[in-house]
């Protein structure tokens, strides 16, 4: 598309308004949650980040140790589907690791980080 084209387009755009989505509470009323409720969502306990080079991670092989940037001890990073929900420790039962949340972040929180 050329950019007088863009141009035409954008002088006729106009802003739609558009109705509140029926059953969402927009005054902090019940919402009923049935129709997501089986929906799949990704879970993931984020440990710590770093930088390194590609020289660097190339160098990488077994045994290789790799700081990250938090201390130990220090609360994982849970996420949902890419967004922050809480923070939490590891902890293992029947030889499986699991998370128990220390902290979660309430959905008004999250709804700021959002935007």
């Amino acid at each position: 598309m050329s950019q007088h084209s863009d141009s035409a387009f954008a002088d006729t755009a106009s802003r739609v308004e558009l109705d509140p989505l029926h059953g969402v509470a927009a005054d902090g009323g019940e919402v009923n949650l049935d129709m997501i409720l089986d929906v799949p969502v990704t879970l993931a306990m984020e440990v710590g980040r770093t930088r390194i080079s590609i020289r660097n991670l190339l160098q990488l092989n077994q045994g290789s140790v790799v700081e990250l940037d938090r201390a130990a001890g220090e609360p994982l990073d849970v996420f949902v589907n890419g967004t922050l929900v809480a923070h939490g420790e590891v902890v293992v039962i029947n030889e499986k690791f699991g998370i128990r949340l220390t902290d979660v972040i309430s959905p008004a929180e999250r709804v700021r980080k959002l935007r």
